[in-house]
């Protein structure tokens, strides 16, 4: 395995240089695995699964984030938060924008009295638009 350097005649090699390729490949891979966990907004859980959805955007980008997982412990955006402080940041939050909404993602487990709840502690926290996140079924084929 000698290395070629071009002898008189030869003129220049038409192979393809692939490791800066690579190197660039591996790179993109890398910042697309540390980005697109900060990309979910919320806590990871499993929504309820429905036929029909609402489709229209507006503003979910500006919503309140108010996740319950399946061990019931609640989370706005990523903060986790006891009932309490979960209605006194919610009040702080609306303070700021009245009309903002909330959307609720809880888990699928989750009796529809643990939900229920969560409602009430943002109806205490005087929202006026709190939206359940749902995903939608897949229809087989």
């Amino acid at each position: 395995m000698g290395m070629s350097i071009g002898g008189p005649g030869r003129g220049p090699k038409a192979e393809i240089n692939v490791t800066p390729l690579v190197d660039v490949v591996l790179v993109l891979l890398i910042i697309f695995m540390v980005i697109t966990p900060m990309l979910q907004r919320g806590k990871s859980v499993e929504l309820p699964k429905s036929r029909e959805i609402e489709t229209k955007k507006d503003g979910n980008d500006k919503a309140l984030i108010v996740s319950v997982t399946t061990d019931k412990k609640l989370y706005l955006d990523n903060d986790f938060l006891d009932e309490k402080t979960l209605e006194d940041r919610l009040r702080e939050e609306l303070a700021r924008d009245p009309i903002r909404k909330i959307l609720l993602k809880a888990d699928n487990s989750l009796r529809v009295r643990d939900v229920r709840t969560v409602m009430e502690v943002a109806r205490k926290a005087k929202a006026r638009r709190v939206s359940l996140g749902v995903e939608q079924l897949k229809d087989s084929p």
